[in-house]
């Protein structure tokens, strides 16, 4: 049986989830949710999966060396390969 809490809609139509539910469950700031409505006053909150590099940027820019890394300006791929074929030249 899972444990059952109460908590209120904002006005602002935000919905705080519970301190003692978010350290259980390893809930962070800026993680995403679905929320799937199941009926007339049901609904499922379900974690969304993040993507497997999330956060790999920022942990790339604190690293003590950071000279190395040089965020790429753009993602189209003209951009990446003229990128790539400068630093490659280096």
């Amino acid at each position: 049986m899972s444990p059952t809490t109460t908590t209120r809609v904002s006005s602002k139509g935000q919905i705080v989830l519970p301190a003692a539910l978010r350290e259980r469950d390893g809930i962070r700031p800026g993680q995403t949710f679905r929320i799937e409505r199941l009926e007339e006053g049901e609904y499922r909150l379900v974690r969304a999966e993040e993507a497997p590099n999330t956060g790999l940027v920022d942990w790339l820019r604190a690293c003590p060396d950071s000279t190395w890394f040089t965020p790429v300006p753009s993602e189209e791929t003209d951009t990446l390969k003229s990128f790539l074929d400068h630093h490659h030249e280096e």
